[in-house]
């Protein structure tokens, strides 16, 4: 009876130990929170709210702040050795939203050029994330998928810095959906700021072409800062369909 007993724990230690070693193995990315160090470009747009509309999910209400219009960007980003992974990304948002009592920013597009951050972000954050390949340049950043051009950012070196002791920390939420809960995330945001002027350009067959993001009200330009993207909470379901490129 013992040696039953001991061959059926056995067995079950085996079963469990050889489940925990595959699930691991499959798990290339980090568990949250990133910390993410490096270079990057935000360009604030005004959005039409019947654009916006069309990427946010009916759970979200897009924010008006000005006429017929909300807020939203884009963040282009290189991540430096010292981040968690290290690797380049660009980030569309259609709208700032509302859940509740809750603001925060929705991401429609995201792109990077690592399969473990595809992986990670997707499976953790439930965020949209496909690969696509990064060109930075002097003064601009081109950015393409399968041969196509996405999009390249055209900016002027920063004519207006905060002081080199004054490192903003800049917390914020962001919405996501994985499968059918809707999540959202805390990030902090702390680095060195300078205002700079930039262009995207947009060729009509990119995905980012709907979104009409070409020509920022404003941009911010950092080659020195930290960001953590932290684990997400469930607080809903998603049950509306919006653009997916999973």
């Amino acid at each position: 009876m013992r040696a039953c007993w001991r061959e059926s724990a056995r067995g079950w230690l085996m079963d469990h130990l050889i489940f925990r070693v595959d699930y691991t193995a499959t798990m290339a990315y980090p568990a949250p929170p990133w910390h993410l160090c490096g270079r990057a470009l935000l360009a604030l747009h005004l959005v039409d709210l019947a654009i916006a509309r069309r990427f946010v999910p009916a759970e979200l209400e897009p924010v008006t702040v000005l006429p017929g219009k909300t807020l939203g960007g884009i963040y282009l980003a290189h991540y430096t050795p010292g981040s968690t992974l290290s690797y380049s990304e660009l980030i569309a948002v259609p709208a700032l939203v509302r859940h509740g009592n809750s603001l925060g920013a929705w991401i429609s597009h995201i792109y990077v050029d690592d399969a473990d951050s595809v992986a990670g972000g997707r499976e953790i954050w439930g965020l949209p994330k496909t690969l696509a390949s990064f060109d930075w340049e002097q003064e601009f950043v081109s950015v393409s998928q399968g041969g196509e051009q996405l999009c390249i950012a055209h900016y002027h070196q920063p004519w207006l810095g905060l002081p080199s002791l004054i490192r903003p920390q800049i917390p914020s939420r962001i919405f996501s959906g994985l499968g059918e809960q809707l999540l959202q995330f805390a990030s902090e945001f702390q680095g060195k700021l300078s205002l700079t002027q930039s262009r995207l350009s947009v060729p009509e067959n990119s995905p980012l072409a709907a979104l009409e993001l070409e020509r920022p009200v404003a941009t911010a330009y950092s080659d020195s800062f930290q960001f953590i993207a932290h684990k997400p909470q469930v607080i809903g379901n998603k049950r509306s369909a919006v653009l997916s490129y999973f």
